[in-house]
């Protein structure tokens, strides 16, 4: 059966929105498009997960600015544990509620061609670049589901990263969002652009506070690594219990190109992940972990897809998750080699914990081979707590509540300890101590 969902937004809302902003004229003329397309299209239909009473489409779409500082220093305590706060941080955006309260770049990598802006200036002031990549059909199509097409129309935060040819940054740039206010809808979209034989370093953030007023997030990530480019890319998403979450991180990978994924997966709400990787170009690589922790009666559906189309293509993915009190979530890992992708890899390995009686998690490892001169291999395991282990712990002293904890840790720290990106790893670690607590 489907469900109609009646939009609250139209066509003059979206002239409106745009002509505010100054936009050019074809990201108006790709916003209305996409309007028309969402009216049609249906719902994303996650595997084993219903989502038909999940509200995605009902939500306040006002624009709401946030303030400016002029130093991290004036930034809430839980920001700023994101970063050092001893020395002035650089390369750094922070997004508050859908406007920029904190931006810095380095001069060294300005004068190098590097561009690192929010989304809305970069339409405006990079329009021929942006256009270039946004939502095309390599990335994130705007007709894959409603969802997709709803992001393309309203999209209102994000942030643009390209970086020039034959460019090394060794210093991580980082994002933070920061739903200020409980009652708005962050449609953000992020697209990273690393040209040839370059490298970058990426760490985003996603956090909000609404605990009890319902919203949505609607995210959506591009990676393009061109030629022998270099991309590890780090995200924290730590969404408050109100907040209904899609999450769709896509890389394209050209030759010789690698994408790295460091994907800490926190949100505390209903929450949709999709983490696709395509690697076209021959000898491309892509390793995708991801942890994540669930708690309360939220229920989660992630999914990890390598499609292997270039030869000699290696890809891995590996997912660990928590599941806590009456939690439930679907793991899918999702190997594809397409026929002609010879001598290909595709590897996966998930295994999830459950520590309550009514807590639920599935573990689903697929692998889809058109081709015949290649390797593949997955594991998987869904269990609970070894009570032999609780004992162990217990009778050194430890409580129930800290014997539980040292397990979680110990049983995320595989993930956790292999992220190549340090700041991510004591980032996920802060939140993983405090989701747990």
């Amino acid at each position: 059966m489907t469900v109609e969902t009646k939009l609250s937004f139209d066509k003059a809302y979206i002239e409106q929105f745009s002509k505010d902003r100054n936009e050019p004229e074809w990201m108006l003329n790709f916003r209305l498009d996409a309007i028309e397309q969402a009216e049609k299209l249906e719902m994303p239909k996650p595997d084993k997960t219903t989502i038909r009473n999940w509200n995605f489409t009902d939500f306040n779409h006002e624009f709401k600015t946030g303030e400016a500082v002029s130093s991290v220093k004036d930034l809430p305590e839980e920001l700023r544990v994101f970063f050092d706060e001893d020395k002035a941080p650089e390369n750094l955006i922070i997004q508050r509620n859908h406007s920029v309260a904190y931006a810095s770049l380095s001069e060294d990598l300005k004068e190098k061609g590097v561009i690192f802006v929010d989304l809305l200036t970069a339409i405006r002031e990079h329009g021929d670049l942006v256009q270039k990549y946004f939502m095309t059909e390599d990335g994130v199509s705007v007709n894959e589901h409603k969802l997709t097409a709803l992001h393309a129309a309203l999209v209102n935060g994000g942030v643009f990263l390209y970086v020039p040819q034959n460019v090394q940054i060794e210093t991580p740039i980082q994002t933070i969002f920061w739903q200020e206010d409980p009652d708005i809808t962050l449609i953000n979209h992020v697209l990273v652009v690393v040209d040839k034989n370059s490298s970058i370093t990426y760490v985003e953030n996603n956090l909000s506070h609404n605990a009890e007023t319902e919203t949505v997030a609607n995210i959506i990530t591009e990676v393009h690594a061109l030629d022998g480019a270099k991309v590890a890319y780090g995200a924290v998403d730590n969404f408050a219990a109100a907040t209904t979450t899609y999450v769709n991180r896509r890389g394209i990978a050209g030759r010789d190109a690698t994408i790295d994924w460091a994907l800490g997966q926190m949100n505390d709400g209903n929450t949709i992940s999709e983490n696709v990787t395509r690697l076209v170009g021959d000898n491309s690589t892509s390793q995708a972990k991801a942890v994540s922790v669930g708690r309360g009666n939220q229920t989660q559906n992630f999914t990890s897809v390598m499609h292997h189309d270039g030869k000699a293509s290696d890809g891995f993915i590996l997912q660990r998750g928590v599941m806590r009190e009456a939690s439930t979530a679907i793991f899918n890992a999702i190997g594809k080699i397409e026929h002609g992708g010879t001598k290909a890899n595709s590897e996966q390995e998930s295994r999830v914990l459950m520590l309550s009686e009514k807590a639920r998690g599935d573990a689903n490892p697929i692998l889809l081979i058109d081709e015949d001169d290649v390797t593949a291999g997955h594991a998987a395991s869904v269990g609970r707590v070894d009570p032999i282990q609780m004992y162990y712990l217990k009778s050194r002293g430890l409580t129930d509540d800290e014997a539980q904890r040292l397990l979680i840790h110990g049983f995320l720290d595989p993930v956790v300890s292999q992220l190549p990106i340090d700041s991510v790893k004591q980032q996920l670690k802060h939140v993983i101590e405090r989701k747990i607590n």
